[in-house]
C-alpha cells in the first residue's frame, strides 16, 4: 500500500456551524471553507484539516475517535474552553499524567492535557 496523509479528521454535527465556530476558537484555526453542510478549519503545519459534517441523527455513544489537546497550562485551558462552551466531564490521574474529559458543544468528547 502507497503511503498516505490525512487530510481531514471528521466531526459529525447537528449544527456544523456552531461545532465550527468552538473549534475555530479552540485551537485558533480559522474556518476555511463553509459549504453550509460542510466546514473546515485551516491546516495544521502537517496539511490536515478539522472538519465538520452535517448529519440528521444526534450524538449517541462515545466517541471512537477523539482529539487530545497539549497545553502548558490544563486548569487555565480547560477554563477557557468552558467559555466558549465546552463542558467537564471527569479529571483523570494515571501515574504523572493528569487529564480533563471534557464535551464540546454537541458532546462530542476530547482530552486537554
Amino acid at each position: 500500500m502507497a503511503p498516505s496523509t490525512v487530510q481531514h479528521v471528521v466531526f459529525d454535527a447537528a449544527d456544523p456551524q456552531l461545532v465550527a465556530g468552538f473549534w475555530s476558537q479552540a485551537l485558533g484555526r480559522p474556518i476555511e471553507d463553509d459549504w453550509g453542510d460542510f466546514i473546515r478549519l485551516s491546516a495544521d503545519d502537517a496539511g490536515t484539516r478539522i472538519a465538520f459534517a452535517a448529519v440528521p441523527e444526534p450524538k449517541s455513544a462515545k466517541n471512537r475517535v477523539h482529539l487530545d489537546l497539549n497545553t502548558d497550562n490544563r486548569e487555565h485551558a480547560v477554563a477557557e474552553l468552558v467559555g466558549l462552551g465546552a463542558s467537564v466531564i471527569e479529571t483523570r490521574t494515571a501515574d504523572e499524567h493528569t487529564w480533563t474529559v471534557m464535551a464540546d458543544p454537541e458532546g462530542n468528547e476530547f482530552c486537554v492535557a
